[in-house]
């Protein structure tokens, strides 16, 4: 998959409706007025890897964008009819032109050019849905950095009418970025006029705005943790490369950035560093996926921020470290309100992986398989929490369908999250809870985790408790309901990576796991609840459908005050301490 493709969660933003569609074309149509670039002053490297093999698939005709795989069928790519609005995004925000370039040969090239002029003649005037700030700041960076690769063999014609959509965009980006919604669509957008003006000759005036407009964006929207509000890590990490990569272009061109965009990098460097488990992948929570293969360490260490993590939550998450096993927590409380509709219901769910080998996971973002995937793939049953049945930690509000897709709000959710850490002996321990349920139950989840320091221990307590007694008469009610003999069924989830084999094992009482590369883990629990193994599902974004993998299930009930279960995650007595992956699959 292309670098740049964004997650699924991201193409889900927000559609312009009806006057802001007329308003970019407008705008679109009068950028053309404009004088034209003349040629570049300085044209950067390429920023945005794809693969050569999904060069060769486009090359075959074979388009697989959104998790949708369409076949050209000897058609243009323009003449595609899109089946959906993400997949439309992916299209015209040029992600296909990384991996023909990957693949670099003459064919690969001929075709990119084909497909590049066609879209200057059919939208290049302001027409089309690829006029959005977002989008054109997207196009206009792989145009820019790709340029060589698109100029080579072109005669004059062909370069005058590059030049003159390469400045259409510019001055389209110049008066439409302050339209696009905060956030990544905005750096995006703001990213996009930073390397124009820095690489086209005569467009050099529109820096300056550009360059306070993305200082102002970093002071709203990067807190002093080096976070962001939708808690996403793959969206921190996409805004993270924006940033690193505008500082880059500056420097090159004998430039300085704004002390506010320095700031932010240097803030958002540890965040991510700490979202990062043990394998180089990011945690995967509220939309976000595990980012492309090698993309967090690149941006790392082209930001040039010495290697550090966060001391204490990092952007609400904790994390436990021992070994080479990484256990990431989410402990904050979710977004909530009218831009929440890309947030999960997953407080107090973890994520754990022993080297190279994610164990513990989350499901993921089901955006890309369609509505109802993505509603489930948002409840607490598809993350690795307790989830009272019939119930998630937040509740998702009211369906409202318009501007392209189905939008619902995260409502009802933790507005508490406590955490306590502390130390004992080698291992490391949290002890945490939320307030989720005590609107509907009078309950509190209730979680503790203690990592071993050689990291072959996990330890675990997942319980609901109502504290107060205003929490115990809401508990007497929800009771008397449901029966003196019914309680409240609850379950605690542990999803599996699908490359995990898990096997049932002495006589219902285990779960043996065993990782692709040979090592093999036990979970156990304290007998105070039901153990079973059942599917599961892993949603990946850019795959064509959901891969298939397996969850360990803690059934239990509450029929009084408080109810608990207790489990352990461990390496076998006998397995070597020092373990080698020969595994490269």
């Amino acid at each position: 998959m292309s670098e740049i493709d964004a997650p699924a969660t991201f193409a889900l933003r927000q559609r312009p409706g009806g006057s802001g569609r007329l308003a970019n074309r407008w705008a679109a149509w009068r950028a053309g007025l404009a004088r034209s670039a003349q040629g570049f002053i300085s044209q950067p490297e390429p920023r945005f890897i794809g693969t050569a093999s999904r060069g060769r698939q486009l090359l075959a005709g074979n388009l697989s964008f959104a998790g949708v795989l369409v076949q050209t069928n000897g058609n243009t790519l323009w003449d595609v009819a899109c089946p959906n609005d993400a997949f439309e995004d992916e299209l015209h925000g040029f992600g296909w032109l990384d991996d023909l370039a990957s693949a670099g040969d003459p064919p690969a090239r001929k075709l990119a050019q084909r497909w590049l002029a066609e879209w200057i003649n059919r939208y290049g005037r302001g027409r089309g849905p690829g006029w959005t700030p977002d989008l054109t700041g997207r196009r206009q960076i792989r145009w820019i950095t790709h340029a060589l690769f698109l100029m080579n063999g072109q005669d004059s014609r062909e370069s005058r009418m590059f030049y003159a959509a390469l400045a259409r965009q510019t001055v389209f980006l110049s008066s439409r970025w302050k339209a696009t919604s905060h956030g990544l669509p905005r750096f995006e957008a703001l990213s996009g006029l930073i390397y124009s003006a820095c690489s086209l000759t005569g467009m050099e005036t529109h820096l300056a705005p550009a360059l306070r407009g993305l200082a102002h964006e970093c002071s709203r929207e990067i807190d002093a943790s080096g976070g962001i509000v939708t808690r996403n890590p793959e969206e921190l990490l996409e805004v993270f490369s924006l940033l690193t990569w505008t500082a880059a272009i500056m420097a090159e061109t004998g430039k300085r950035s704004d002390p506010a965009v320095d700031t932010a990098i240097m803030r958002i460097a540890p965040t991510l560093r700490s979202l990062r488990h043990s394998d180089g992948n990011l945690a995967r929570f509220h939309g976000g996926g595990r980012g492309a293969d090698g993309r967090l360490d690149r941006a790392l260490q082209q930001s040039g921020v010495r290697p550090s993590r966060v001391s204490g939550l990092a952007m609400g998450f904790a994390r436990l470290q021992g070994g080479r096993v990484s256990v990431i927590i989410d402990a904050a409380p979710p977004m909530m309100g009218p831009a929440s509709f890309n947030a999960h219901a997953c407080t107090l769910a973890f994520e754990m992986t022993s080297g190279r080998r994610p164990v513990i996971v989350n499901c993921g973002s089901g955006a890309s398989f369609g509505a109802e995937w993505r509603r489930a793939g948002r409840a607490s049953a598809s993350h690795s929490t307790l989830a009272i049945d019939g119930y998630s930690s937040a509740r998702l509000g009211k369906r409202a369908a318009g501007q392209g897709v189905v939008r619902q709000e995260l409502e009802a959710g933790p507005g508490k999250v406590d955490l306590q850490a502390h130390e004992s002996g080698a291992s490391r321990a949290l002890a945490l809870s939320h307030d989720g349920y005590r609107e509907t139950h009078g309950l509190l989840h209730l979680r503790s985790l203690s990592l071993e320091g050689d990291g072959r221990l996990l330890r675990g307590e997942d319980g609901l408790a109502a504290m107060t007694e205003r929490d115990r008469a809401t508990l007497d009610r929800v009771l008397v309901r449901r029966g003196p003999d019914q309680g409240i069924k609850y379950t605690v989830r542990f999803q599996l990576h699908p490359d995990v084999e898990a096997r049932i094992d002495m006589g219902g009482l285990a779960v043996s796991l065993s990782l692709r590369g040979g090592e093999t883990w036990v979970f156990r629990h304290g007998g105070e609840g039901e153990l079973r193994l059942e599917p599961s599902v892993y949603l990946e974004s850019g795959r064509l459908v959901p891969r298939a993998t397996k969850q360990i299930v803690l059934f239990a009930r509450l029929t009084d005050y408080g109810s608990a279960v207790s489990w352990t995650l461990a390496k076998p007595a006998d397995a070597p301490y020092a373990h080698r992956d020969y595994d490269t699959q």
